[in-house]
């Protein structure tokens, strides 16, 4: 079960914009994502490798935690407003919900959902 402190300094480091160093430093090395159902992707590694390419198609990228992380034995949820900006200066919106597993204080599974309309509004 992670600490209140823990998922307080993760979430932090997203609202710094430090999303590839929170995954490198919170992600257990065999960590999976999945997008809205999809299939996951697998491995730490992987993870941070796709947060770059994300992070390099837009000019900036802002993560706003909506309301606290909810935590409850192993796992963590939280609602996000993420804004990505594109190299034309437009802003796109997305609001999502993270769920999380963790095993201690590490990141093991991360589902997020949301409705990929949104982006593009």
């Amino acid at each position: 079960m992670p600490s209140r402190d823990v998922v307080e300094a993760f979430a932090k480091r997203l609202e710094d914009g430090d999303f590839v160093g929170a995954i490198l430093d919170y992600y257990t090395p065999d960590a999976a994502t999945y997008e809205n159902q999809g299939d996951p992707v697998v491995g730490r590694d992987k993870l941070a490798a796709k947060e770059r390419g994300v992070l390099a198609a837009f000019k900036e990228v802002k993560a706003v935690r909506i309301g606290p992380s909810l935590i409850e034995g192993d796992h963590v949820a939280t609602r996000w407003r993420f804004s990505f900006t594109n190299a034309e200066g437009i802003i796109r919106t997305l609001d999502e919900i993270a769920w999380q597993t963790w095993r201690g204080d590490q990141l093991i599974e991360e589902r997020f959902y949301y409705d990929p309309k949104q982006l593009g509004r």
